[in-house]
């Protein structure tokens, strides 16, 4: 959907709005990404965790350092899906409540 708009505010509001839809649906692809690298035991490339050793002491600290790494980076994104759902909110609210007073609005 295109809009046009006649007055600067207009475009501001939504582009805020559009903006953190954008953030908010990467950030729920991390956390899908996140849980299915745990759920396989596989390491993202943006964990990298070096352990001296080759015996079965340092592959289990490795892998539980890996894990635990993960969780902290879901946790992480969970707190910003949050943020970015509140300020979602409070930006449709305050652009439905801005909509009469803007009658320069066309949708095309």
């Amino acid at each position: 959907m295109y809009v046009k708009f006649t007055c600067a505010k207009q475009a501001k509001a939504i582009h805020e709005y559009k903006t953190i839809k954008t953030q908010l649906y990467k950030t729920i692809v991390a956390i899908w990404y996140n849980k299915t690298c745990r759920d396989k035991h596989l390491s993202p490339k943006y964990v990298s965790i070096k352990i001296s050793g080759r015996n079965w002491q340092s592959t289990n600290t490795l892998r539980a350092a890996i894990h635990y790494r993960i969780n902290q980076e879901i946790k992480f994104l969970y707190i910003k899906k949050n943020k970015l759902t509140f300020k979602g909110r409070m930006l449709y609210i305050s652009d439905a409540a801005c909509t009469p007073q803007w009658p320069n609005i066309l949708y095309i």
